[in-house]
């Protein structure tokens, strides 16, 4: 049977999503877990437990939803009950809970629908990174996902470089091809803005303190971005070029330059890794599953 995962994880802690000899990884400490919770060994040919992602993360890149496949025989699963009176996909759920460490949480564990694959029926990610510029409130209880930056932003110069990046482009310049793929994706949006400052609770809801807690991403410029996949890279490599536009290091011309130009080079290289979160995936109804994961698995052209 395949099932689907749903979790988040600090991604500080982890060389990327990708299991890796030697390193820690989100993939290599969950298939751990995995196969200590179902008492399957690593060299298992049957059994091989290989968790499917919907989106690699780099180094440090975190997700507060993320998606992944497993899929497992009914067998195997079952020995993960034990004294639990519960179907064995809630048992995995509870036990996998418990065991993981404190950096990866599980949403939830179900059995997919016919035709569900994590990475190929995806219709669409959606990523944010968040900055606190010279203008924000630095709180330094959020360093770990908030890159810090002393330099004002220039967001209107910043969404003009943005826009461009909207459609059906080959971000050659913003990112590196897998073997055998391209580097041509469909950004749906993608805007610079930043949160209103607000209060945790609006002003008639509080309880008479005169402590107001202000909403934790106030004042934070954050960049959000929509596409149907990223290659690798790519997120913080828009992302770093918006903001050497956005502090005036660069013009918008010279981003429509290096868009129209999909040439690799060391100004167009990744931003720091902590300010960006995978925050959500998409996919069609169970219906289309099965459909949209064929049609993603061509190679794309323009």
């Amino acid at each position: 049977m395949r099932l689907r995962i749903d979790l988040a994880y600090d991604g500080g802690g982890f060389f990327g999503w990708a299991k890796q000899p030697d390193r820690r990884t989100v993939q290599g400490e969950i298939e751990r877990v995995i196969r200590t919770v179902l008492r399957v060994p690593i060299d298992d040919a049957e059994e091989p437990l290989h968790l499917t992602v919907a989106g690699r993360t780099d180094t440090g890149v975190h997700a507060s939803h993320q998606v992944c496949h497993l899929d497992v025989s009914e067998i195997i699963l079952a020995r993960c009950v034990g004294h639990m009176d519960v179907p064995p996909v809630v048992a995995l759920t509870r036990r996998l809970q418990r065991m993981l460490p404190g950096d990866i949480a599980i949403h939830g564990i179900s059995e997919a629908p016919r035709g569900f694959d994590a990475r190929f029926s995806a219709l669409e990610r959606t990523y944010v990174y968040r900055i606190a510029d010279r203008a924000s409130e630095i709180d330094p209880r959020m360093r770990g996902f908030v890159l810090h930056i002393d330099d004002d932003l220039n967001l209107e110069a910043m969404n003009q470089a943005a826009a461009m990046a909207i459609g059906l482009h080959d971000f050659g310049s913003f990112a590196t091809p897998n073997p055998g793929g391209t580097t041509i994706r469909e950004v749906k949006t993608a805007y610079w803005r930043r949160i209103p400052q607000r209060r945790l609770i609006d002003d008639e809801m509080t309880m008479g303190e005169r402590y107001r807690t202000p909403s934790v991403e106030s004042g934070l410029v954050c960049f959000t971005i929509v596409a149907d996949a990223f290659a690798r890279n790519m997120v913080r490599s828009l992302v770093n070029g918006c903001v050497q536009v956005g502090i005036g290091k660069r013009s918008p011309d010279w981003f429509a330059d290096k868009m129209n130009t999909p040439l690799r080079e060391g100004s167009t290289g990744p931003i720091a890794p902590q300010g960006l979160t995978l925050e959500h995936i998409e996919y069609p109804d169970d219906s289309q599953l099965a459909t949209r994961a064929e049609a993603i698995r061509a190679k794309r052209t323009l």
